[in-house]
């Protein structure tokens, strides 16, 4: 593929395609043997990119690159890195596609920059992106804001009249949880959004679920759609087939047990097992698609920070309310915070926050933490490497690692009273083996002189008290011998962990401020 004087581009293909786009590209010439030249205009390039992609996958293929690298200004507060740049313009000339790039590649970003660039053409006008909840700020009006700061942002979340007026309010993009989707589907369809993003995209792995239905009904043949997953297809091939009866339906069967029956044989009565040629029946059946691994961005930094907002549920906000009543009218009959008394009030509100606390009678009060467990399914879901879960609480540690048994993942535990010689056998093995594939650790307990570099994600379940600790913690990845990228992922659900995770990246640590963010949550 070649490029000439930023206004033609020059590509090799085989006889039959190279005829098919010359019939079918006005502004399109013969070159030699197999050569073409097209015009380097959107029209002309969206067209190639159609028919080319019609013929995937093919490794001889050439990469058709949009006019976006040559007109676009790339809007925002940051340099768009290379990679995003690749996916924005192979997003950008294609109606229906797939983006599978990792967690932490920018991949939100990018796709903002070709929906912008195609709002700049005047061939979308709305945007409407359906994610997790605990994404919809911290990643998608977050980016929208420092990426596309001159377009606007809504994001449809709370009770219905509030929902219906974000959508119909004319806003450019219009972020909305998954189940927000079914719940305000007459004001979206009203709406007429021309394109819609859907990130995390295995949410819509089944046809048999409302939420697939909702989507479905949704589109017409002139909705853009892309979707995004890092992880396409991770538990079985059989969950190609509803993200590909979206994009690309002609590339599956009318059915779904047709398709089961292509890439999974019945081993019994209840066991099925996928094909030796499932991986690639799977990779046909998701184009067209673009796809980078951390590991391949070499331009990015090393560790990627995100934060997740989980709300609280009534019943934990209601305690958290109440401790922090109870705390203000300790306050107000001292008259005076000290460090200790600041620390140890913190921690109560951490512990509420977390999903457990202890009690004045030393009785563990658990509460319902659904939002901050989904949370932690969604981060799982979006990589296929190693995860790490930091978890300062013990009470905590026992309803994580129940939760992830419970939904089929390997994971262990190491706590304080984990016997040295078992924290060797456990560290050892997850380093080595496949399972487990978390580790679940109270900080204390192993965040000094471990290696655990077989995971490339650290999750914080809740803040941790200490700048020393934090830090050690994500060096127990961010050491000699990981091969990957890393990402350090913070849920987030109260204000004081807001303010816990801001002091801790800032690196301060100090007596005075554990004093002053205490006063700042009391209000005093």
């Amino acid at each position: 593929m070649q490029v000439l004087d930023d206004s033609a581009v020059r590509i090799t293909v085989d006889t039959p395609l190279r005829d098919k786009i010359v019939s079918v590209v006005d502004k399109s010439a013969k070159m030699g043997a197999n050569d073409l030249m097209f015009y380097w205009e959107y029209d002309e390039t969206a067209k190639v990119a159609k028919i080319l992609d019609a013929a995937q996958p093919n490794q001889y293929l050439p990469n058709i690159p949009s006019p976006i690298l040559r007109d676009y200004g790339w809007p925002g507060f940051y340099k768009p890195f290379a990679h995003q740049k690749d996916t924005a313009s192979f997003l950008s000339i294609r109606q229906r596609a797939f983006c599978f790039n990792e967690a932490g590649t920018g991949k939100t970003s990018a796709a903002i920059w070709a929906a912008d660039y195609l709002m700049n053409l005047g061939l979308v006008k709305r945007v409407l992106v359906i994610c997790p909840l605990s994404i919809m700020k911290s990643a998608w009006q977050d980016d929208i804001f420092k990426t596309a700061m001159h377009r606007s942002c809504g994001i449809a979340h709370g009770a219905a009249h509030k929902r219906a007026k974000i959508i119909s309010g004319g806003y450019e993009f219009v972020i909305i949880n998954y189940d927000g989707v079914g719940v305000s589907f007459n004001d979206i369809a009203a709406a007429k959004f021309d394109l819609i993003i859907i990130d995390e995209a295995n949410a819509y792995k089944s046809p048999s679920t409302k939420r697939w239905k909702v989507l479905a009904k949704l589109l017409t043949p002139t909705t853009w759609l892309w979707m995004m997953t890092g992880t396409p297809a991770s538990q079985s091939p059989v969950d190609a087939f509803g993200l590909s009866r979206l994009v690309s339906p002609n590339r599956v069967p009318k059915f779904v047990t047709a398709w089961r029956d292509r890439v999974m044989y019945q081993q019994s009565r209840f066991r099925w097992l996928p094909k030796l040629n499932a991986k690639h029946d799977v990779h046909v059946a998701l184009q067209p698609a673009i796809r980078y691994a951390k590991k391949d961005c070499t331009d990015l930094p090393p560790v990627i920070y995100q934060t997740r907002h989980v709300p609280m549920t009534p019943q934990a906000e209601k305690y958290y309310k109440h401790l922090k009543t109870q705390f203000i009218i300790e306050i107000d009959d001292s008259e005076k915070v000290s460090a200790v008394n600041a620390a140890a009030n913190l921690n109560k509100l951490l512990q509420v926050s977390g999903g457990a606390v202890y009690t004045d009678t030393r009785n563990v009060l658990e509460f319902d933490i659904s939002p901050r467990l989904n949370a932690l399914q969604e981060v799982l879901d979006e990589t296929s490497n190693k995860v790490i879960i930091f978890v300062p609480y013990r009470h905590t540690i026992d309803i994580v690692h129940r939760y992830l048994v419970d939904n089929g993942t390997s994971a262990e535990v190491i706590q304080g009273d984990v016997s040295l010689s078992e924290r060797t056998r456990l560290i050892n093995n997850f380093q080595r083996l496949t399972d487990p594939r978390v580790l679940v650790i109270q900080p204390q307990a192993a965040s000094h002189g471990v290696t655990l570099t077989a995971a490339d994600t650290i999750v914080f379940w809740s803040p941790v008290m200490s700048v020393e600790t934090y830090m050690q913690c994500v060096a127990r990845i961010d050491r000699v011998g990981q091969q990957n990228k890393m990402t350090v992922v913070h849920l987030e659900g109260s204000e004081v962990e807001r303010r816990i995770y801001k002091m801790l990246q800032g690196k301060i640590d100090n007596h005075q401020q554990l004093v002053d963010l205490y006063k700042e949550e009391m209000g005093i």
